[in-house]
C-alpha cells in the first residue's frame, strides 16, 4: 500500500448508485414536452456537465430563461424518483467498501442528491454503519459545482484533504478533490465518457473493485 490510513469520500448517483439508465430515462421525461426525441446515452453523454443545468442549456441549444431551470428539476426528480425504484448498488459497490473498511480506512458520502432521499437510499441498503458522515443537498440549496460542498463535508468530518480520496463517475467529482487538495479516482459508470474521464488526468477504473489499488 502506497499510503497510510485514509478517508475515502464517495459520490453516490452513478458511483456506489447504479442508476444511470434511470437519469437518462428521467431526462428524457423532461425533455419530451419541448417536442424532442429520446436521446440514447452516448447523445446524453456528449452534452452532459456539472453543472447540469449546462447540460440542459446544451440539450435545448439556448440558455435556460428565469425559472426554467428550476421547473426542469422538479420535473426531472419527480420522474426520477419514481425510476429509481428499479435501481440498487452497482456491481461491486458493496465488495469494494467493506475491504477498505477492512483495510482500515474511513469513508463517507457526499452527493448532489437531495440528502432526505440520500439518507433513506443509503439507510435502505444497509450501507448507514459504514460511513461516517452522508452529505447530500438541504432544501434551500440548488446544487451546482461540488467543490465547495466537499470543503464544507471535509470540515465537518475533521480530516485533511491530503489524507483523501474522493471516488466518482464525473469530472466535478475530480475537480472539486483538485480544489481541496484530495486525490481522485473516477469510475466509468456514470454519465460521462471514459474519453471525458480519462483528460482530467486521475486514476479511471471500469469496475469499483479497481478503486482499492488508488488507495
Amino acid at each position: 500500500m502506497l499510503f497510510g490510513v485514509m478517508h475515502i469520500v464517495w459520490d453516490w448517483n452513478g458511483t456506489l448508485f447504479d442508476d444511470r439508465d434511470a437519469i437518462l430515462e428521467a431526462t428524457n421525461d423532461v425533455f419530451r414536452s419541448y417536442g424532442l426525441p429520446p436521446m440514447e446515452l452516448d447523445h446524453y453523454r456528449s452534452v452532459y456537465s456539472r453543472p447540469i443545468w449546462a447540460s440542459y442549456e446544451r440539450i435545448l441549444g439556448r440558455a435556460l430563461v428565469e425559472g426554467e431551470w428550476e421547473r426542469l428539476d422538479v420535473a426531472f426528480h419527480d420522474s426520477y424518483h419514481r425510476l429509481m425504484a428499479r435501481c440498487g448498488l452497482a456491481a461491486g459497490a458493496r465488495a469494494a467498501i467493506d475491504v477498505i473498511a477492512e483495510e482500515g480506512h474511513t469513508q463517507s458520502v457526499l452527493s448532489m442528491w437531495r440528502h432526505d432521499r440520500l439518507s433513506v437510499a443509503v439507510r435502505e441498503l444497509g450501507l448507514h454503519p459504514v460511513f461516517r458522515r452522508v452529505d447530500g443537498l438541504l432544501p434551500e440549496e440548488a446544487g451546482g459545482e461540488k467543490a465547495e460542498f466537499l470543503v464544507r463535508h471535509l470540515a465537518a468530518l475533521g480530516v485533511k484533504a491530503m489524507d483523501v480520496v474522493m471516488v466518482g463517475d464525473s469530472v466535478d467529482d475530480a475537480a472539486a478533490a483538485r480544489h481541496v487538495g484530495a486525490r481522485a479516482v473516477l469510475y466509468t459508470g456514470g454519465l460521462q465518457s471514459r474519453a471525458d474521464l480519462d483528460r482530467f488526468g486521475v486514476p479511471v477504473v471500469e469496475r469499483l473493485s479497481e478503486v482499492t489499488v488508488h488507495i
